[in-house]
């Protein structure tokens, strides 16, 4: 199981938690993921952590594919790809409606559809042939009825560090999820409960796997949790709580709510009612306090060291193959700590399995 760490939208700034990435490089972890949602963007923090570390992984987590043109977003990997010296994933991602059309101002439209053909270019760009794609979504060149009538095949100048980056594919419903097991080299599942992973992923992720270019490996499931080697208290992950009603509640309307669908086939689905209904009246506290309690401790990882090894185990058995840890305690050096000591005890449970 490898380690990795989840970097947030706020704190002491960007400057302060690159810092902080530095003692976890040292302190173990394999991997940082930077998110972009509607914050900075990742690109240029994920270029500063490229020059401030010397072997950690990094990713996006995740890049939306409405956002930039396929070939942007090639480029923009092999760039991070090249600055990196060959660290980077490429994490991406549909989003939804409510950031892609109201912040970006793009039409949310065949998500499926998008990623794939998103995929496809970008990993034509990084063998660097001569570019030409006529997909239901891209064309590239525009035909010559569209625009000037003067685009020409084009391939990458430079060449990439690799001829393929890994991607990994951000996905919560059933066919994204399958989609992500076929194309991706590694699926990025958001509110990952172990307990109900089999009842409610097993089946897309068979369809996904079954059409699955063995060229690829075996899939990267990761799952970002929040984390503290600590007794789990109310306040701890009151913080939690708070993004579990928001993205349950808010992040989508009403018949249209990638997280409240997903917490729905948990098993929840008059919580996940409520929740959406006072969240979308206003009654923010109201919606966070109908989270329910083993919902919040299920989707993360906080408690105590022995604790902490039954939980890895959960999620191992869940088919989890990265844990990406967003530490929770009050100071840096008891969140490098932290990270340090679940350092040792995925050493120790790997060397037990071995």
């Amino acid at each position: 199981m490898r380690l990795g760490v989840q970097l947030g939208y706020e704190g002491e700034g960007f400057a302060h938690a690159a810092e902080e990435v530095v003692e976890y490089e040292a302190a173990g972890a394999e991997l940082v993921v930077v998110p972009e949602a509607y914050s900075f963007d990742a690109v240029s923090q994920l270029g500063y952590l490229a020059a401030r570390t010397t072997r950690l992984e990094l990713a996006s987590g995740v890049m939306q594919l409405y956002t930039r043109t396929p070939t942007l977003t090639a480029m923009t990997a092999a760039g991070l790809d090249y600055v990196s010296g060959g660290r980077f994933s490429l994490g991406l991602g549909a989003s939804g409606p409510q950031v892609i059309e109201g912040f970006h101002g793009v039409a949310y439209d065949a998500p499926l559809a998008r990623t794939r053909e998103v995929v496809d270019i970008c990993r034509r760009v990084w063998r660097r042939e001569t570019l030409t794609f006529d997909g239901s979504k891209y064309r590239i060149p525009l035909p010559p009825d569209s625009g000037t009538g003067l685009g020409r095949p084009l391939k990458l100048i430079n060449r990439p560090v690799r001829a393929r980056i890994p991607i990994l594919l951000a996905a919560m419903g059933p066919r994204n999820v399958a989609l992500a097991a076929e194309i991706a080299e590694g699926w990025q599942a958001l509110f990952l409960d172990p307990r109900a992973a089999s009842r409610v992923f097993a089946e897309p992720l068979a369809a996904g796997l079954a059409r699955r270019d063995p060229e690829l490996g075996p899939l990267d499931v990761m799952v970002p949790v929040p984390f503290a080697i600590a007794e789990s208290t109310p306040e701890l992950l009151g913080r939690h709580r708070a993004q579990l009603a928001l993205y349950i509640g808010g992040m989508g309307a009403r018949g249209r709510n990638f997280s409240n669908d997903l917490i729905r086939r948990y098993g929840y689905p008059h919580e996940a009612a409520r929740i959406q209904e006072l969240f979308l009246d206003g009654r923010r506290a109201e919606a966070a306090a109908m989270v329910p309690d083993d919902l919040v401790h299920a989707t993360a990882l906080v408690g105590p060291p022995n604790a902490i090894r039954r939980r890895l185990a959960e999620f191992a058995s869940a088919g989890v193959t990265t844990m990406l840890v967003a530490p929770l305690a009050a100071t840096r050096a008891e969140r490098i700590k932290d990270v340090a000591e679940l350092r040792r005890i995925i050493d120790e449970r790997d060397g037990e399995q071995r």
